[in-house]
This record gives structure tokens, C-alpha cells and sequence, in this order.
């Protein structure tokens, strides 16, 4: 996918699934929202198993775009994080469904959303992320850091401290507030200059946090 001449109408599928994790899925569609202002052509859409309420953290529910029946055209599909990860790892629809999206889509996921591709193999000798930071449960000893956790799911994986990562078709972010600079990546990806990005960051009032976390990338070069 070219990173220099913008993508016309590249659309983002983000998947919802039970106990998703809000700011996961919220961010990134919120970056693409925005960044709508400027140019119309951009989509964000949510799909899920089934064209049905889906109850994600703290019981906020939504009502996705698509379901996996209808195949939507898109660019990129997101996987958010959250605790219905731990199901999603296990969930052999949505494997199916990922495997079944053409290889020009790019798979891109937010914290443990990264566990899914890593439990289908598909970060094997690649370099890929998650959240770092624990939480109470998790600093007791009692579970492990998300990050960590990603490295017994995918011992074959680079694990990479990044908040995000670039592999070439599957891109991953660290943590829960990642999300914002995947939306921003993916818009980068979408071959948008800086200066179109930027300004979606001004407008957004998150200029000084994209300029602090821009730098913060693990990429393979493609070249």
C-alpha cells in the first residue's frame, strides 16, 4: 500500500466483540471521525460476528455496521483489546474471517487485541506489541502484564516495547490509549502527509501528545 499518495476512500473495519475495551475501538474511530472533516472519502465502521447489539467493558453497548456475513470492503481491520480477548484468542469464526480478508488489508490491532494474531501464528518472527503497564490485579503477581502475556502466546514473535509497531501487513499498539496513534498511523499508512495529520491532531487538541508519541514506532522497513 503506497505511504505517499492518499488511498481514496480508505475504510477501517473495527471489530466489537463482548467486553471489548472502549477507548481500544473508540480511539482509532474517533482519530478517523475527525480526520472525515477533511477529507469526506475517509470510513470507520464497526462489524462484528453478528448484525446485533454487542455489550463491550462497563456494559457499553453499540450496534455494528456490518457483520461478518455481509464482508465489507475495507482497508484495515482493528481488533481492539479488552477482557473478551481472552475468548476472542480461542474464536475460530473470527480466524476464519481473518484469513478469508484479502492480503492488501491491512490487520491492525490495540493492546491484546495483538493476542488473537499471535495465537493464530500470524506474528511468528515478526515484531509486534501490547500494553505494558499492569494493572492492580496484575502488578499483585496474580496475572501476568498484557506484553508478557503476548510472549507465551507468541514465543516466536519479536516483542517489541514500542507503542506501535509496524510489520508490513500487521501493524500493533501497545495500550489502552494507543489507539490514538494507531489512527493516526493508519491514516499515515493510508499515504496522508504530516501536515494532514497534523492538522487532524490540532483539531482534535492532541497535537503535543502526537508530536511526544510519533517517534515512539518499531517499523520494517519495506523498501
Amino acid at each position: 500500500m503506497s505511504r505517499s499518495t492518499p488511498k481514496a476512500g480508505f475504510r477501517l473495519g473495527i471489530y466489537v466483540f463482548k467486553d471489548a475495551e472502549i477507548v481500544d475501538y473508540a480511539a482509532p474511530y474517533g482519530v478517523f471521525s475527525v480526520a472525515r472533516r477533511l477529507d469526506p472519502a475517509l470510513d470507520a465502521f464497526l462489524i462484528a460476528d453478528a448484525l446485533r447489539p454487542v455489550q463491550t467493558q462497563a456494559g457499553m453497548t453499540v450496534l455494528p455496521n456490518y457483520s461478518f456475513a455481509d464482508a465489507p470492503a475495507m482497508d484495515a481491520f482493528l481488533i481492539p483489546g479488552g477482557f473478551g480477548t481472552r475468548q476472542e484468542m480461542y474464536n475460530g469464526r473470527l480466524h476464519s474471517y481473518i484469513r478469508s480478508l484479502p492480503s492488501q488489508c491491512l490487520l491492525t490491532s490495540v493492546c491484546t487485541g495483538s493476542w488473537i494474531y499471535g495465537q493464530m501464528g500470524l506474528l511468528d518472527e515478526l515484531p509486534a506489541t501490547n500494553r505494558k503497564e499492569p494493572d492492580r490485579l496484575e502488578a499483585s503477581g496474580a496475572g501476568l502484564v498484557p506484553i508478557d502475556r503476548l510472549a507465551q502466546i507468541a514465543p516466536k514473535a519479536q516483542i517489541s516495547r514500542s507503542r506501535v509497531v509496524d510489520a508490513g501487513r500487521i501493524i500493533t499498539a501497545g495500550g489502552i490509549a494507543s489507539g490514538m496513534e494507531m489512527g493516526f498511523y493508519l491514516l499515515e499508512r493510508a499515504g496522508y502527509d504530516q501536515s494532514f495529520i497534523e492538522d487532524v491532531a490540532r483539531i482534535m487538541e492532541y497535537a503535543d501528545a502526537y508530536a511526544l508519541y510519533r517517534s515512539d514506532r518499531h517499523i520494517i522497513d519495506q523498501s
